[in-house]
C-alpha cells in the first residue's frame, strides 16, 4: 500500500513516518507533503503527480479544502485525521465521500473506538445516571474540548437524544439530569486522556483510555488507510474499523 502523507513535518506526521520505516513493508510512503516543513522536500501536494493508493492527513483543518481536492483529482481514499473543523469543513468532507471513500475520526486510536462503544452501551444501561466527560491534553493543543470528547458525548447522546452538553462549571445553578459535562485539562506533554463517568446515587462506572505516546493514533490512521483502501465511496469512521 503506498501512502502519501500530507503534514508529513509536524508531530503526527513524523510519527507515522517513523511507523512506516519501521514496519514490514506492506505499507510506504510514496510521498512526504508539508507546506511549512523545510525538510520536507515537498510543499503542495499538486507537486506530486506518482502512483499512490491512500492519503492520510495529518495536516491542519484550514487546508481541508486542498487535500480533499486533491483526492477528487485523483479518486484517491483519504483518511482525515485533523481535528477542529469548521461546519464548512464538515459538509466538504461529507460532499467528498459522494465521490470517493472518506475516513473521518475526531481521534484515530483503536482504544477510543471501544471507548465509545462501552461508553454507549453503559448510558444505555444506566438511563437514570448523571455522565461527566473529562479530557486532558497537552498546553499547546488549539481546541477544546477535544474532538475526542465531543465525540465520546455525541456517542452517548444516541441513546440520551435529550441530552445538552455543559462545558466546565461555575456559577450557583444545580446540575440539570439532562446535562453531560464535559471538562478540559491543558498540561505539560499530556499525549491524551479520556474519562467517561457514570454515576448514580449508589454506584460510579469510570470508563478510561490513556493513550501513552502518540504513536497510538499513527498506528490508527494506517490501519484506517488500510482499511478504507479499495472501498467504495463512502463516509467511514472507527465504529467501522472495529466492527469489520
Amino acid at each position: 500500500m503506498r501512502i502519501i502523507l500530507y503534514g508529513a513535518g509536524g508531530r503526527m506526521g513524523r510519527e507515522v513516518r517513523e511507523l512506516l520505516l519501521s514496519g514490514d513493508g506492506s505499507a510506504t510512503l510514496t510521498a512526504e507533503v508539508d507546506k511549512l516543513a523545510n525538510d520536507i522536500e515537498l510543499h503542495h501536494l499538486s507537486d506530486f503527480k506518482g502512483e499512490a493508493d491512500v492519503i492520510i492527513d495529518f495536516s491542519h483543518h484550514s487546508l481541508t479544502k486542498e487535500v480533499i481536492a486533491y483526492a477528487l483529482s485523483r479518486s484517491l481514499p483519504l483518511v482525515m485525521c485533523t481535528t477542529g473543523h469548521t461546519d464548512e469543513e464538515k459538509n466538504l468532507i461529507r460532499e467528498a465521500a459522494n465521490s470517493v471513500p472518506v475516513f473521518y475520526s475526531a481521534n484515530m486510536s483503536l482504544g477510543i473506538a471501544t471507548l465509545c462503544d462501552f461508553a454507549k452501551r453503559a448510558a444505555a444501561l444506566f438511563p437514570e445516571a448523571d455522565i461527566e466527560i473529562v479530557e486532558a491534553h497537552h498546553n499547546r493543543k488549539l481546541d477544546a474540548p477535544s474532538g475526542t470528547a465531543l465525540m465520546l458525548a455525541d456517542t452517548v447522546k444516541e441513546v440520551r437524544p435529550e441530552s445538552r452538553y455543559v462545558f466546565g462549571r461555575h456559577g450557583m445553578s444545580k446540575r440539570a439530569p439532562e446535562e453531560i459535562g464535559i471538562h478540559s485539562l491543558r498540561c505539560g506533554n499530556e499525549p491524551g486522556m479520556h474519562e467517561v463517568i457514570i454515576s448514580t446515587d449508589f454506584q460510579t462506572l469510570s470508563l478510561k483510555h490513556n493513550a501513552h505516546s502518540r504513536a497510538v493514533f499513527a498506528e490508527g490512521a494506517v490501519s484506517a488507510a488500510r482499511f478504507i483502501k479499495g472501498r467504495e465511496a463512502g463516509l467511514y469512521n472507527m465504529y467501522d474499523l472495529i466492527n469489520g
